[in-house]
């Protein structure tokens, strides 16, 4: 017995038929919706959503030139995607927004400088239209060379030692200074006095930033600079606990740590309890980010919280102004005081 024919997929024939308009007009529908009433775009989307069309995309970036995809480009190993929980959180809510414009994204990590080529290679040769750049360090040379070979790009977080860039460079950031001081005005407010950090890398603007920000309300508050009080991690978990331990060492009469990031607390906690401090009793720990890690951690974390839904939504919303032709731009978002068992 012969198999029946496969049913044919429906075309932009079919749509414009089913819509009652032309097919010019289901096209420039398609294409960003210019010159088309509000009445047959509703016309067309219930005529889509009837005939269950699919857009060709191939044949779409043929006419464009557009690929009609963005990439989410992650600089750095592959295991810190695994271990840091805001990269998952920020490429979940990347897709999302994207998504709500029918607009599919490749996640692409480049850990490596031959990694980063091969990917630079890839998305100049057209593969993506623009591209979500996250987790850059100062003389990582990937987003000068996005912007010189005009690649649209969209960074998360404020560019550090760029100033070449800086100014041709779109970017997304939570205010880390502000959220530093927020944080270390809290600890003296609630009596600590011998306040230590566990500071980011300082060739990323989070570990600039919140750096700054520690240091400025420790001056405004009349306690004297101690660099036995400060250590830097590289945001993963270890390095928090070998950071605790040298601070514990240099200065074991400290009365409170604030940590750059969450995952960085989780070591210092568990650094803290090998050398019998009690926490909040003794020590008070406070991370940043407000990322699972933070819920995750026990005691729990007194934390400061970055919009990561507001940071990925406008990422994707200034990544698709720069296509539609606008100048790069600048977003810095509030965030918050989380406070929790540990501080």
């Amino acid at each position: 017995m012969q198999n029946p024919a496969r049913r044919r997929p429906p075309t932009i024939h079919d749509v414009a038929r089913v819509a009652g308009v032309s097919r010019g007009t289901v096209s420039r529908f398609l294409n960003g919706g210019h010159h088309v009433s509000p009445a047959a775009a509703e016309s067309v989307k219930a005529a889509i959503r009837r005939t269950g069309y699919v857009v060709n995309r191939h044949a779409r970036s043929l006419i464009t030139g557009r690929s009609g995809s963005v990439a989410f480009l992650l600089t750095e190993p592959q295991e810190r995607f695994f271990e840091d929980p805001n990269f998952n959180v920020l490429l979940r809510g990347c897709t999302r927004a994207l998504a709500a414009h029918d607009i599919p994204l490749l996640l692409m990590i480049a850990g490596t400088r031959a990694e980063q080529q091969r990917n630079l290679r890839f998305i100049a040769a057209g593969h993506v239209d623009g591209v979500l750049l996250v987790s850059s360090h100062t003389g990582d040379p990937v987003a000068q060379q996005l912007t010189d070979a005009g690649i649209p790009v969209v960074a998360c977080g404020k560019p550090v030692g760029r100033d070449g860039t800086s100014a041709r460079l779109s970017y997304v950031a939570a205010d880390d200074r502000s959220g530093a001081r927020d944080m270390v005005r809290y600890l003296i407010a609630s009596g600590r006095r011998r306040i230590a950090t566990v500071a980011g890398p300082p060739d990323t603007p989070g570990g600039v930033d919140r750096l700054g920000g520690y240091r400025e309300i420790l001056a405004e508050a009349g306690l004297p600079p101690d660099e036995d009080l400060i250590a830097a991690g590289d945001y993963s978990r270890d390095s928090g606990a070998r950071a605790a331990t040298e601070l514990l060492t240099r200065r074991p009469d400290l009365d409170a740590v604030f940590v750059a990031s969450d995952l960085m607390a989780q070591g210092v906690l568990a650094a803290l309890e090998a050398a019998g401090r009690r926490v909040p009793e003794d020590v008070a720990v406070a991370g940043f980010d407000d990322s699972p890690a933070a819920l995750a951690a026990r005691p729990e974390l007194t934390t400061i919280r970055q919009p990561w839904d507001r940071i990925s939504t406008e990422m994707v919303r200034v990544l698709l102004a720069q296509l539609a032709g606008e100048p790069p731009s600048a977003v810095v978002l509030p965030t918050e005081l989380i406070r929790r068992a540990s501080a």
